[in-house]
């Protein structure tokens, strides 16, 4: 079953963080709400993901393409510029995500 989640809202009532960031992206314990809330879908056992975005969807989008780099163990020749992963530390790669961009307003 794929779980839908609506991710496109200005967040009017948060300005003051979601100035910067979509209010899915503002953080609690050191991730975004979003994650939070797509860890709790997986634990019930949903790991296709929908996510609607809007306003930012731009940073939703590089969060989760650089999400591997982002929570992995690697090493990096700095002559070469040539990265090498050493290990990944996340219990996500099940997740399959579907980012869609439903326009600004929705």
């Amino acid at each position: 079953m794929k779980v839908v989640i609506l991710a496109g809202g200005f967040g009017t009532r948060l300005r003051e963080e979601t100035k910067f960031l979509p209010k899915p992206m503002v953080t609690s314990g050191g991730r975004p709400i979003l994650w939070h809330i797509m860890k709790h879908y997986s634990i019930h056992g949903h790991h296709d993901f929908i996510i609607c975005l809007g306003y930012k969807g731009d940073l939703i989008r590089n969060y989760f393409l650089n999400y591997k780099l982002m929570n992995a163990d690697f090493s990096v020749d700095l002559g070469s510029g040539k990265a090498t992963s050493v290990k990944t530390s996340h219990d996500e790669a099940d997740w399959k995500v579907l980012l869609v961009e439903t326009g600004l307003t929705t």
